[in-house]
């Protein structure tokens, strides 16, 4: 069970860094260059660990077998008045990361579909359903999550500045819902999507 829980938490600070580092491309791409200057793109650990979002948090709920697993890296720092079209481009950038997850997903239960049952075929399983996690758990539109830059979009430019100034106590709201049963059972939204979204891939 130990072996499980150290192989998933490599798995998913690996998928997590690509996440980051797809945010820090992207906002190069439109303009702002904070992230390659803060020597985020790159895939090495240690530029983008964070020793308790990174490995004690998520380590604790996968040996504690929980049906959600928390984890991230170090977000990349994006500058907004660098991007060329602010809110936009902000979202564009939001939503790299969850896209880059989804994508991984897909080649892992591409490749699934060709091979036998092995360490590999484990191996990949893991990948597709962490990575199928993390984007699911990062489109949830409350800041300081991907999802809520996306979300602001809709929203009218002050109203949308309130919404995202939540992001300080946004983690403790996010982890009220979790902790929640009910309707207000984010766990069991986040569970449901993750086993329709498997079940889209045939995994």
């Amino acid at each position: 069970m130990i072996l499980s829980a150290i192989i998933a938490l490599v798995i998913l600070l690996f998928s997590a860094i690509l996440h980051e580092i797809a945010h820090g491309y992207v906002a190069e791409r439109l303009g702002d260059p904070t992230a390659r200057l803060a020597g985020r793109l790159t895939l090495n650990p240690k530029n983008h660990i964070d020793p308790m979002m990174s490995i004690a948090l998520p380590l604790l709920l996968l040996i504690a077998g929980s049906p959600i697993i928390i984890g991230a890296a170090k977000p990349v720092p994006v500058d907004p008045f660098n991007l060329r079209d602010g809110r936009k481009d902000l979202a564009l950038v939001s939503l790299a990361g969850p896209l880059t997850n989804i994508f991984i997903a897909i080649i892992a239960s591409l490749i699934l579909k060709f091979i036998p049952y092995s360490i590999f075929y484990y191996l990949l399983s893991v990948i597709a359903h962490l990575n199928l996690l993390l984007a699911i758990f990062n489109l949830i539109p409350i800041p300081p999550l991907d999802g809520s830059k996306i979300f602001s979009l809709i929203l009218p430019e002050k109203l949308a500045n309130v919404f995202l100034s939540l992001g300080s106590i946004g983690i403790f709201i996010i982890f009220f819902l979790l902790l929640s049963s009910g309707p207000l059972s984010l766990g069991g939204l986040i569970s449901s999507l993750l086993l329709f979204s498997e079940k889209l891939l045939g995994l």
